[in-house]
């Protein structure tokens, strides 16, 4: 999944290109929300798609009205406010999506898996290609498909995935640079971090992004500042008492992670864009749970890692052939709308220019 990863930055930085290339100021969501989507579509379902200079690709029209519909459904919107609910819904076998959307995307898996049984098989690894990988005969001639996903678990699966990758990540993306762009000094040094470890703009590598330890400082000092979900839900497991308050067994408890991270008793000026925060020697003196933008435990985000892979390619990527600046249409300070996902109350513009400028 990584060479996906690379292919869609690559296209990522071209179509930065073309602001630059007509000095105009970029809509960073539009960008950043087109890399988004192709990387966990294309990881998704095993499909190349250019979601910016191709809208109106079957793939690209049906994904964008997904995330239009499940993210904003008023039903699962319903069930986030009303979590108790959910079971009620389940027994009523209700279905938060079209059955056009679900067709549709079960044709997308029912045809992969017959062009991989024809031998059409391109070797690339994605989680369309894991999910059917499992369910191969071992050795012992038991049938593991028994065991494994269905195709219609497989679809769920991928549907679920495009959801829960696409929104998370462009929005993380879009404050980071907005964080940059406001902060000149952190992105000189990440763009010298950059350069030292990817001379001559090479791609990054899974082994070099992991030593990459400033990047990785703005990366968590922006989801702190900014997390995707501005709380966690979780069910006890058991009765508890925790601080004279009685939590029954079976009760949803929602964690808001976006005050825990935004308090001054755990971090000093919280509003201020800090990633030393994040450095070896302060990580240890970090307040256990105060930081959640995955969650914690058994049940954190199954995608953090590849949301983090996704994210750092794409950074990398643009910082080794731009600077990006406030324009005259970015707003300082930013407002958050508070509205389901954390989202800026305005669009974030900034102006990219090429470092080929600006270093001359």
């Amino acid at each position: 999944m990584f060479q996906i990863m690379n292919h869609y930055a690559n296209l990522l930085v071209r179509n930065i290109q073309d602001y630059v290339d007509k000095d105009e100021p970029c809509a960073m969501k539009d960008v950043l929300g087109a890399y988004s989507m192709d990387v966990v579509t294309s990881s998704s379902f095993s499909v190349n798609i250019d979601s910016l200079n191709k809208p109106n690709d079957p793939f690209v029209t049906q994904t964008k009205k997904l995330l239009k519909v499940g993210l904003f459904s008023p039903a699962l919107l319903f069930v986030v406010i009303f979590p108790f609910l959910r079971p009620v819904l389940e027994r009523l076998n209700f279905n938060f999506f079209p059955k056009d959307f679900l067709n549709f995307y079960m044709n997308a898996v029912t045809s992969f898996k017959e062009q991989r049984q024809k031998g059409n098989h391109s070797g690339r690894v994605d989680f369309l290609q894991l999910m059917l990988d499992s369910r191969v005969e071992d050795s012992s001639g038991l049938n593991k498909e028994q065991k494994a996903l269905t195709d219609t678990e497989i679809m769920a699966q991928s549907i679920v995935f495009i959801l829960a990758g696409f929104e998370t990540t462009s929005l993380t993306l879009t404050y980071l640079f907005y964080n940059l762009a406001t902060h000149p000094d952190v992105q000189k040094k990440l763009q010298e971090e950059v350069d030292s470890y990817l001379p001559n703009k090479a791609n990054p590598t899974y082994d070099i992004l992991k030593k990459m330890e400033y990047l990785d400082m703005v990366v968590q000092e922006t989801l702190r500042m900014y997390p995707a979900a501005a709380r966690l839900e979780r069910v006890s497991k058991q009765t508890v008492e925790i601080n004279g308050v009685t939590i029954p067994q079976g009760i949803v408890c929602m964690i808001p992670s976006y005050v825990l991270h935004n308090d001054p008793e755990f971090w000093p000026e919280p509003e201020e864009f800090r990633p030393e925060r994040f450095s070896k020697e302060n990580r240890e003196n970090h307040t256990p749970y105060t930081f959640l933008p995955f969650g914690d435990g058994p049940r954190n985000c199954i995608g953090m890692r590849f949301a983090m892979l996704s994210m750092k390619v794409a950074i990398t990527a643009i910082l080794q052939h731009f600077t990006c600046r406030p324009c005259k249409d970015t707003l300082i300070p930013m407002e958050l709308s508070g509205q389901g996902f954390m989202q800026p109350k305005n669009p974030i513009v900034l102006q990219f220019v090429s470092r080929s400028t600006t270093n001359h």
